[in-house]
């Protein structure tokens, strides 16, 4: 662990564009602007590189009078916290300057600003999420990052207890970084940790918690990390209710061996939904959105009765409900399966919206008021049982069969 850097060589995201033009402005006039976290950990690891921060000498008024005129555009999304967002060309960065604690209440800190990039580091939660990056291309480490990241390992800053302290959603933080970057057991004393501040979940806001259980779900390692959580008696407390880990990880498989885009609602209802009464705890307790919800509750009703065995069932499905949900059903319906993820005949149904134009229901009001039917109860009894009626006869089209149809619906309504 040294101050030495390493030199990023091939970092044209660093040194060209906005983000060069950007640190151009902060990093002159005896201010320093590096480029920390999650970017230079991507680079080093060879990952996609998502959202850009840095970390700067400069107090905020000085970030915002520098990126005003240069034309950009500050936003003050957390300045009590030194965090100014800066807009360039539509795209944001997070700008912060180099800050301490002097004091931490959860999630909540008192801090003072800085110029000392090692405390500033040491503030953070994992040693791999503490590097820093200059323009040029220099990657600083003061906390062991480098060897972390070599080895795949995620590791607490310093003293672990004492980082989750600070804020505890570290704990979930730690599992989805590990699932996501590490190889191997993650981190004896990090687990342990995590196990003894576990009780501190609890004041963590439902949204909060909801958004990194959504991440975690996604990483590459998931199954693992979760499978450690379950062990330690975190995942239980998370969902408040047993999750079906195989169910999960077959999920993960078929993603992967269909080249399916992992989502992480399908992934949710696998792991820790069977029945409606699991969708409407989790929305207690997650403060799912309204999309979110639903979509659990769809796929906790009737995914048992799917089998590739029977197509038209399926066809049905898809017509009551549409092609999200039915995706959605039918997935949940093969993680619960004895099926492999290669399974030819659930890959067929899975594919059924792509080559099956759901119909629409031929018969309209218009035809049972002309058949004497009066508006009111009975006239949606007629259409109820007509259209029951056809898709029990699998959605004909031939017009002999729907004006049958509408007759024999006809009579009963009369009844």
């Amino acid at each position: 662990m040294s101050d030495a850097p390493l030199l990023l060589k091939d970092a044209p995201w660093l040194r060209e564009g906005t983000l060069a033009r950007l640190i151009a402005v902060l990093d002159t006039q005896g201010e320093e602007a590096r480029v920390v976290g999650g970017a230079v950990r991507n680079a080093l690891l060879g990952e996609p590189i998502g959202d850009i921060d840095l970390a700067t000498t400069a107090v905020p008024d000085e970030v915002i009078r520098r990126v005003t005129a240069a034309g950009f555009k500050p936003v003050p999304t957390g300045v009590e916290h030194g965090t100014v967002t800066v807009v360039i060309d539509g795209r944001p960065f997070e700008v912060t300057t180099l800050r301490e604690d002097v004091e931490t209440f959860g999630r909540h800190a008192n801090v003072r600003f800085g110029r000392d990039w090692r405390k500033d580091a040491e503030r953070r939660d994992f040693t791999m999420n503490a590097l820093s990056a200059t323009a040029a291309g220099a990657v600083h480490d003061t906390v062991g990052g480098l060897d972390d990241l070599k080895m795949r390992r995620v590791r607490f800053i310093g003293e672990a207890a004492a980082r989750i302290a600070e804020d505890y959603l570290r704990i979930l933080r730690f599992f989805r970084f590990h699932a996501a970057y590490g190889h191997g057991a993650p981190d004896r004393a990090g687990v342990q940790a995590c196990i003894a501040g576990r009780a501190g979940l609890a004041q963590l806001s439902r949204e909060r918690v909801r958004m990194e259980t959504l991440k975690l779900l996604l990483a590459k390692y998931a199954g693992a990390a979760l499978a450690t959580m379950s062990d330690a008696g975190l995942l239980l407390q998370v969902l408040g209710g047993v999750a079906d880990l195989a169910a999960f990880e077959r999920m993960v498989k078929i993603d992967a061996a269909q080249r399916r885009s992992p989502d992480p609602v399908r992934r949710f209802g696998a792991l820790a939904v069977r029945i409606p009464e699991d969708a409407d705890r989790l929305q207690q307790r997650l403060r799912l959105s309204n999309v979110e919800h639903e979509r659990l509750q769809s796929m906790s009703e009737g995914w048992w009765r799917i089998s590739p065995a029977r197509e038209r069932d399926a066809r049905v499905q898809l017509y009551r409900i549409g092609p999200q949900r039915y995706l959605d059903r039918v997935l949940m319906a093969w993680a619960h399966s004895p099926d492999d993820a290669w399974d030819k005949a659930w890959a067929a149904l899975c594919a059924l919206p792509e080559h099956w134009i759901v119909p629409v229901f031929p018969i309209k009001a218009a035809e049972f008021i002309a058949r004497g039917v009066p508006h009111g109860p009975a006239l949606g009894v007629a259409l109820r049982l007509a259209e029951d009626a056809w898709i029990e006869a699998d959605f004909p089209s031939d017009p002999k069969a729907v004006a049958g149809i509408a007759a024999a619906a006809t009579v009963a309504a009369k009844a």
